[in-house]
């Protein structure tokens, strides 16, 4: 299987130049941790995720140290932490070495990249631009859909996904950023977290409406905004 077949594809982005609480509001709102940082002309140039947050002058979490410890790791470092902690802006605080790989690129590959630079999430990037994002939530969800079978995705069910994919991103109330959708066989796989619990049944129908889907399995969760309890799909007899 390759980036193509697992990627979310309407990828959540923030500008280089936007403060800090905008990407901070962002990943609240659409329950991710983390976001791609593009500069005026699109261009990836970053990644900025919930990590990079911890440690800020705001909330009083800002590192301190005994004063030989701090002429021990010298002053450039020091100086960086002192950005991170209370800089504004994205570019501030973002990572900006990225490891981005391309839609033709292996699981294999993409999982060597997590493991040896130890990130969660890797772009997905074609002509210079970010047009999906893996994460370990998308790898977990395509093993969850095909087992032990690692034979790559038919032309049919490739077609099929980015039919679904494209229906999906027209729906006003279709959650896109926070839905995995994986297709083996003609049997739909939707996993992700729902934002209202009706939607569960429209992206039932959206799937089986689409042609060439045999069978639509439901893993979406929705988790209740106030008491974050969560909700599994009912169990089919």
């Amino acid at each position: 299987m390759q980036a193509k077949d697992v990627m979310t594809s309407d990828v959540l982005s923030v500008a280089s130049d936007a403060p800090i609480s905008v990407a901070a509001r962002l990943m609240l709102d659409n329950k991710i941790s983390g976001l791609p940082v593009l500069d005026k002309s699109g261009k990836l140039v970053g990644i900025v995720t919930e990590g990079d947050f911890l440690r800020r002058a705001e909330i009083g979490t800002q590192r301190r140290r005994q004063r030989w410890i701090e002429f021990l790791i010298g002053p450039g470092r020091l100086a960086d932490e002192y950005v991170r902690a209370s800089g504004r802006t994205v570019s501030d605080v973002m990572t900006r070495n990225v490891h981005a790989v391309k839609v033709d690129t292996s699981l294999e590959d993409i999982v060597r990249i997590m493991e040896r630079h130890r990130v969660k999430r890797v772009p997905v990037c074609a002509e210079g631009k970010v047009v999906g994002i893996v994460t370990r939530a998308n790898l977990l969800h395509a093993l969850a859909g095909v087992a032990a079978e690692i034979a790559p995705s038919s032309a049919a069910d490739t077609e099929i996904r980015e039919n679904i994919l494209a229906d999906l991103k027209r729906q006003t109330w279709a959650p896109i950023a926070r839905i995995d959708v994986t297709v083996r066989k003609g049997v739909v796989q939707l996993s992700g977290v729902l934002s209202d619990e009706r939607q569960r049944q429209a992206l039932r129908i959206l799937a089986e409406n689409v042609p060439g889907v045999k069978e639509v399995v439901d893993h979406l969760v929705w988790i209740e905004p106030e008491t974050g309890m969560y909700l599994e799909a009912p169990q089919t007899e």
